[in-house]
């Protein structure tokens, strides 16, 4: 596995797309690994092997301070320098799409997005998302995260409903960024998982990265993987289903899904970690229900919560009356 991974970018999570400098120090289990398919499998964004090749054409990429080719196979001991371009800019259009508004002042807006909602764009889905709808309402967002991401400190997945919050000056981007780091925001979601679990709480603690059979799935392995830890709650059983409030201590890409599929419990209607048989539902059940956190201005612990979208509230309705 990936030992002593430093990151030199902003105070931010996995979601940090700005120009970063990713290092890792190569261990005997990845010794003899290409170095395209290495640094791949050690990136926490979405990135192609073809695209970390063209990195590595470009000089993007060191090992012990001197380029190398992408057919250069890494030796235990090796240090591995990535300095990320930063992207592209891309114009969004700011679009007239109405917000659930859960707060709003002249430093965060914590919206209640909707399932089907992207949070912000990405090539080939610029439209639609959080941020275009941000722009078009607020006018004024932090610049820390960049172009593509304008206000946004971390994000929910865009099948999962709820609380989110976003900056509106560079100042409120710093101070939420940084709790979200030291794990002090307050984030509890609902979701409905399959099965019935017998004991009432519990804690997964299992670290989290890339699945090497699929590049874009994530799962609970010791290899290029992060720590991650989940505490849930039992809140109520319906037979074969349980319904369950989480807290997040880390926030990590999928971390629920992936924690929940681990322990054999996933969540219901998730297409990607879920059972193809059961209840159907358009996205994973799995909704962002509290986001408390102190503000960056005036000090004020401040904490709200969202009630559950339509779609769970009608299928726990369906379950009770079983």
């Amino acid at each position: 596995m990936l030992q002593d991974e430093q990151r030199t970018d902003h105070v931010m999570d996995s979601d940090e797309q700005e120009q970063d400098t990713q290092e890792w120090v190569v261990d005997a289990e990845s010794a003899k690994t290409r170095i395209d398919k290495y640094i791949t499998e050690g990136l926490d964004e979405d990135v192609s092997r073809s695209q970390v090749q063209l990195w590595i054409a470009d000089g993007h990429v060191l090992v012990n301070d001197s380029p190398v080719k992408a057919n250069y196979k890494v030796s235990q001991g090796d240090r591995i320098s990535l300095a990320i371009p930063a992207p592209s800019v891309v114009e969004i259009v700011p679009e007239d799409i109405p917000l659930d508004i859960a707060f709003e002042d002249r430093d965060v807006i914590v919206v209640n997005k909707p399932r089907g909602m992207v949070v912000h764009p990405a090539p080939g889905h610029v439209s639609g998302t959080l941020v275009n709808a941000l722009m078009h309402h607020c006018k004024d967002l932090s610049g820390i995260n960049g172009e593509l991401r304008p206000g946004i400190v971390h994000r929910i997945d865009k099948d999962t409903t709820g609380l989110i919050m976003a900056a509106k000056n560079d100042k409120a981007h710093a101070s939420l960024a940084a709790q979200l780091k030291e794990h002090s925001v307050n984030r509890r979601y609902l979701a409905l998982v399959h099965g019935s679990i017998s004991h009432d709480q519990g804690t997964i603690d299992a670290p989290i990265g890339r699945d090497p059979q699929d590049r874009k799935m994530y799962t609970v392995t010791d290899r290029n993987s992060k720590h991650a830890v989940t505490h849930f709650t039992v809140v109520e059983r319906f037979g074969d289903y349980s319904l369950l409030e989480l807290k997040l201590e880390t926030g990590r890409t999928h971390q629920i899904r992936v924690h929940m599929k681990y322990i054999g419990h996933p969540l219901v209607g998730d297409p990607v970690y879920g059972k193809s048989k059961g209840i159907k539902l358009n996205g994973q059940a799995l909704h962002a229900a509290v986001l408390g956190f102190v503000h960056p201005a005036t000090g004020q612990y401040l904490e709200f919560s969202a009630p559950m979208p339509d779609d769970m509230e009608e299928l726990l309705t369906i379950l009770k009356s079983r």
